[in-house]
Parts: structure tokens; sequence; C-alpha cells
């Protein structure tokens, strides 16, 4: 009951959490909307340790949410699913990073914070508002400890506006720390839900998430390339953004 995790978060209370916000969340994915995930029996067969979730972002809190169902389910077997109640059985080293201001804001976003965010003070934008300054830089470190010690997932565009470029600070991790890069593709939560992700905004829609193999990454490549790399898997790329631009509707 007293062990805690990497970050000294009680392991008990941790998983607590996780099943808060996996009961609060299960209406939202398989009652009032419909998900086809494609591609999770991957989680099954990787490592404990040193694996990392890239994934473009759609709200605040409903993707990564998903995200972490997927992983709990998966490790248990039941692929393709959060149907069944993974998380009442969640790991207790599966860590998100997340900005530091989102996740101070309310009682669901410190229950979330407690099941394993790596909170990071953003350089580019606080409180709305685009600002400047220095960089976080105990946010490396901890997500480097957070890798030693389980998975962690990312979002490297920091933002949920679709095709913004991603922050390099993703391919710096990944060429310090060599991590196993799964990446991810999600769509419908934004039209199923709020900006945060809290509230349903459309409901039946389908929630699709696209759980891919691992990018084969040159780890001695440039931060530039890495970065690329990582952004077309993801599908955020701006070669994917012109496409998208020339399908009907858009």
């Amino acid at each position: 009951m007293f062990k805690k995790d990497a970050f000294g978060y009680y392991v008990f209370l941790k998983k607590t959490a996780s099943r808060i916000i996996g009961i609060l969340s299960y209406p939202g994915f398989n009652w009032y909307n419909k998900t086809e995930i494609t591609g999770s029996s991957i989680f099954k067969e990787l490592p404990t340790n040193k694996v990392l979730i890239v994934s473009n972002h759609q709200t605040y809190f409903a993707d990564a949410a998903m995200i972490g169902l997927i992983v709990y389910s998966s490790v248990l077997g039941k692929f393709n699913t959060v149907r069944y109640p993974g998380f009442l059985r969640p790991r207790r080293t599966v860590y998100a990073i997340a900005a530091e201001e989102t996740m101070n804001k309310g009682l669901i976003p410190k229950i979330m914070k407690y099941v394993g965010a790596i909170t990071v003070k953003r350089s580019w934008r606080t409180e709305g508002s685009d600002v400047k300054r220095g960089l976080d830089k105990t946010a490396p470190d901890n997500i480097g400890k957070a890798l030693n010690d389980g998975w962690v997932i990312s979002f490297p565009q920091g933002t949920t506006t679709p095709f913004a470029p991603g922050r390099k600070g993703t391919a710096h991790i990944i060429k310090e720390h060599q991590p196993i890069v799964i990446p991810v593709k999600i769509d419908g939560f934004r039209r199923a839900f709020d900006k945060k992700g809290m509230f349903f905004k459309k409901k039946k829609t389908t929630l699709k998430v696209e759980v891919q193999q691992p990018v084969d990454i040159d780890y001695s490549a440039s931060v530039e390339d890495i970065m690329k790399q990582i952004m077309e898997a993801i599908g955020q790329s701006s070669h994917f953004n012109k496409v998208s631009r020339l399908l009907p509707g858009k």
C-alpha cells in the first residue's frame, strides 16, 4: 500500500485514480459514441519500459484517457476495445506528458495528474496566450526517468490545433533515450467532445484510434529528420495538411 512510483506517487492511490478516470470516461467511449480501434495488439509485445507512444492531439484529456485505457486492456490480452474494463487492473508505469497549467485546473485534471502526468511548463504558450520564456529544464530529466520506469504517452505538437508543427523536444528525447516509438493516429474526438474532452459536443460520433507498428528510427539522424518522421507517422506533416485541403468538404 505504501509503495511509490518513480516520482514519489503512492501506487495504491495512483491505481485508484486510474480506476476513477476509467469509470468516468467509459460511457463516453462505449455508450454515447462508437469506438473503432486497430493495431492495439502491439502493446502486448513490447518491453516494460523505454516505450514512447506519440499521437496527434484533439482534446486536452479524452485522447490521453482513451490511449491509456487501450493500453490497460491490451496488456491484458483484450485488443482493439475499451469495452473490457482494463482500467480495473491499470499499470502503474504508464505516464503522459501534459502542460502544467492544464493539469492544475479542476478536480478531474488533478486526478489525471496523479494517474501519471509528467507536467511541463510550455515555453511558447500559457493561459491561452502566446509567450516567450525559457525552456523547462526539468522536463527532459523527468521524461527520461519515466521512460526508464515504463511507458510515456506524448503529444508532440503540444496543442490541439491540427497540423501544428511538432516540438523538437520530442526528437531530442528520442535521440537521447532511444525508446521504441509507437505512433497513434486519432480522429473524431474533436467532433465528439469539447476542447477539454470532458463534456459531450456531439454524441454517436465514431472515435477512431489507429495504433501502428514501431517507427524505424535512425537514432543518429538529425533532430529535424526524426521530427519529420514522427509527424508523418501520426499524420500531421505538412504533406498530410496539403492532401486534407484537397479532400471534398475540406
